[in-house]
């Protein structure tokens, strides 16, 4: 059966404590306790500061071969582009990562564009440079435009071996539809929620205040199953971090899709 892990984005929330993380637990002992919980973690704090070698590496052995990482690309390579270093950004940012990607624990590095990432020339140009300076290193590609979602774009991510990062989030103007489209060996989901009233409001901890319900994400199942078919690897994440429901619901997926492998609805259909 193709590898499908489930997990969060992030993982160091105080407001995780008493909801997932024991109250009396210590923040240092945060990461080692996730990984007993679960087997894939998508890291953000590096989207906010550049990682070094020495961090990484002391994440991995914190946490046991049983673990491997995604790693969301700083925000100088999406969000704040200086576009006479971004190439010695993308350098320093692969160096970082080399020790997971050694110990075979790298799923993938996402780039997450913003909504203000619009479909232009220079910006299609930008992506294409960025994309083929990754040397190889397996990448997703998540838009927050709408505009990006066409076959052109797909097909340049299949010609560059990139995974196109499906998502789920509000039905709102100009946000991408969610679409499951698999462009490379990995395929990529992130949970954002559903709150369409705090979606476009600067505080995103409020944005990113959903629960998803059992219904909601049972939908999902049919579909994770025609991805796995398409998949060598599946890594799905949840993004819906306040007080601890992203990962609730990470583990109320993991059920849901163990029970459909148990009941025959999920198997080794490649």
């Amino acid at each position: 059966m193709t590898d499908i892990r489930i997990g969060t984005s992030g993982y160091d929330y105080l407001d995780w404590a008493g909801t997932f993380y024991p109250s009396e637990l210590p923040r240092k002992q945060f990461l080692s306790y996730y990984s007993q919980q679960f087997d894939t973690l998508e890291l953000n704090f590096t989207y906010y500061k550049m990682p070094t070698r020495k961090q990484l590496g002391l994440m991995a052995s914190t946490t046991g071969k049983h673990m491997d990482f995604s790693i969301k690309a700083n925000e100088s390579m999406t969000h704040k582009v200086d576009y006479n270093i971004w190439e010695s950004t993308v350098r320093e940012f692969l160096t970082a990562i080399e020790p997971l990607r050694q110990d075979d624990r790298l799923s993938a590095v996402l780039f997450q564009f913003p909504y203000s990432f619009s479909y232009t020339i220079d910006n299609r140009r930008y992506l294409a440079r960025l994309l083929s300076a990754m040397d190889n290193t397996p990448s997703v590609v998540e838009f927050r435009n709408a505009q990006w979602i066409n076959q052109r774009v797909f097909n340049a991510l299949k010609e560059r071996n990139s995974g196109y990062c499906i998502t789920d989030m509000p039905h709102l103007r100009g946000l991408p539809p969610s679409v499951d489209m698999v462009t490379a060996p990995v395929s990529y989901i992130r949970f954002h929620g559903r709150n369409e009233k705090n979606w476009w409001g600067s505080d995103a901890a409020r944005r990113f205040d959903y629960l998803y319900s059992e219904t909601e994400l049972h939908s999902w199942v049919s579909r994770i199953r025609t991805l796995l078919t398409q998949s060598d690897k599946l890594r799905v994440f949840f993004n819906n971090h306040r007080k601890g429901q992203a990962a609730a619901n990470a583990m109320m997926l993991k059920y849901l899709i163990m029970k459909s492998v148990i009941s025959g609805e999920i198997g080794d259909e490649k």
